[in-house]
């Protein structure tokens, strides 16, 4: 079941690329508290995730914040080395936190997986953006296959 407006947001154990490596983190923890943006991507260095999607939200950052939102948040379902490795690529710095869904246990829990294995790249996130006040959704953004219309940080910037 995918998760909608007015759910919680599941507590799932994940990890978190971070400057001192790979650390566990509670997704309902992290992102439970105040407003937060979680967007989730098929795939780190993947084409539209590494040209519009994470840049957007990095360019947005300071605006995101500006709206309120103390944490924004990138999944996908990657190790946390590759996380980390694509968030130096891309300047992430600390305006994204980035976590890795290695066995897509969190993405499976928002009921947002799709597979992809016929294309080679096993059960991943679909797109998505997701707004959260104190652990509860308030905006769900899933995209079409091959669509980038409502997971994107202005989509998002638009709804807070």
């Amino acid at each position: 079941m995918t998760i909608k407006t007015g759910d919680a947001i599941p507590s799932v154990k994940i990890m978190q690329a971070s400057a001192e490596g790979p650390k566990e983190v509670d997704t309902a923890a992290l992102l439970g508290t105040g407003t937060a943006v979680l967007f989730g991507v098929p795939g780190a260095f993947t084409p539209t995730c590494s040209a519009k999607h994470l840049p957007g939200f990095v360019q947005q950052a300071a605006a995101l914040k500006g709206k309120g939102v103390g944490t924004v948040a990138c999944v996908a379902v990657n190790d946390a080395f590759v996380m980390q490795a694509w968030a130096k690529d891309q300047g992430v710095e600390d305006k994204v936190a980035m976590l890795a869904d290695g066995a897509a246990a969190f993405t499976k829990a928002l009921g947002l997986e799709q597979d992809l294995t016929t294309r080679g790249l096993g059960v991943r996130a679909q797109r998505f953006a997701l707004i959260l006040k104190d652990g509860k959704v308030t905006y769900v953004g899933v995209e079409e296959p091959g669509a980038f219309d409502v997971s994107s940080a202005e989509a998002v910037l638009a709804k807070l």
